[in-house]
C-alpha cells in the first residue's frame, strides 16, 4: 500500500527535534508579521523569512506582485516550511485583511514626518511593511500605513537592503516583547500548535493528507505517527 510505504519512509522523530519544534511554537507571535510590498528577488524574500523565523514571526505576506514571491531552493525545505508566505497581488486588499485582524500597518520610508523606528511600541499588534531596495514601499502601501518609520543613517548610504532593514526593526520588536513578557507563555491556540507541529515534523505526510483530503494522523508523545493517514486512530 502506497500510504503505508510512505509512512515507513518517514522515519522516527528524534526527541531533540521534537522538543526544539515545540519550543519554537511556544514563542511564535501571531500578532507580529511582515509585509513585503513589491519585493520579488528570491534572495531578499528568503532572507526576510529567515529573520522572521528567528524573532518569532508566524507568517509573512508578499503583496503587490503578480506571482507568489519566490524562495531560494534551499529555503523551501527549511524556513519556507516554518514561516508561511501568503500572497496578494493588491497591497490595499492585503492590508485591509490584516487591519481587520487587528494589526496596525507600520511602513518603512524616507518620508517627511517618519519617526525613528525605536520610538514605536511593538508590543501592540503590527505588520511591518518593507519595500524593494531601490523603489522602497510603493505609494499604494504608504497610503495604507498607520505609522511610517525610518532607520536613522549617519553615513552617505540612505537606505539598507530590505532584509537588513527587516532584521534591524524586528529585533527591536523582539527586544520590546521580551521585556514585556510576551514570549513567556504560548500565544497560539492548541489546535494551531498541533497542526503546525505535524506539518513541521512530517511535511511530506502533511502534503499527502492535503492532496487526499485526509485529516492529519494523531501523534504520540514522541511526535511519531500513531496510524497511517486515512485510517482511524487506534483505540486505547
Amino acid at each position: 500500500m502506497r500510504v503505508a510505504s510512505q509512512l515507513r519512509e518517514g522515519g522516527m522523530v528524534s526527541r531533540e527535534r521534537l522538543c526544539r519544534m515545540q519550543a519554537v511554537l511556544d514563542h511564535r507571535q501571531p500578532d507580529m508579521t511582515v509585509i513585503m510590498a513589491g519585493v520579488h528577488k528570491e534572495h531578499n524574500v528568503s532572507a526576510v523569512l529567515r529573520t522572521a523565523d528567528a524573532v518569532g514571526v508566524l507568517e509573512v505576506h508578499g503583496f503587490g506582485t503578480q506571482s507568489v514571491p519566490a524562495l531560494k531552493r534551499t529555503a523551501h525545505a527549511g524556513v519556507g516550511q516554518r514561516v508561511r508566505l501568503h500572497h496578494n497581488p493588491r497591497i490595499a486588499d492585503g492590508c485591509r485583511s490584516l487591519r481587520q485582524a487587528g494589526l496596525r500597518i507600520v511602513a518603512t520610508a524616507l518620508a517627511p514626518g517618519a519617526r525613528d523606528f525605536r520610538e514605536l511600541d511593538y508590543t501592540r499588534p503590527f505588520a511591518l511593511m518593507l519595500g524593494a531596495e531601490l523603489e522602497g514601499v510603493p505609494d499604494e502601501g504608504l497610503a495604507q500605513a498607520d505609522e511610517v518609520v525610518t532607520i536613522p543613517m549617519l553615513g552617505l548610504t540612505d537606505s539598507l537592503n530590505v532584509s537588513v532593514a527587516a532584521a534591524v526593526i524586528l529585533y527591536e520588536a523582539q527586544r520590546q516583547r521580551l521585556q514585556a513578557g510576551l514570549f513567556d507563555c504560548r500565544r497560539l491556540d492548541s489546535a494551531t500548535c498541533e497542526r503546525l507541529l505535524f506539518e513541521w515534523l512530517h511535511p511530506r505526510m502533511a502534503r499527502l493528507c492535503l492532496r487526499r483530503g485526509y485529516s492529519y494522523p494523531a501523534l504520540d508523545a514522541d511526535g511519531d505517527l500513531l496510524h497511517a493517514p486515512g485510517q482511524p486512530a487506534p483505540q486505547e
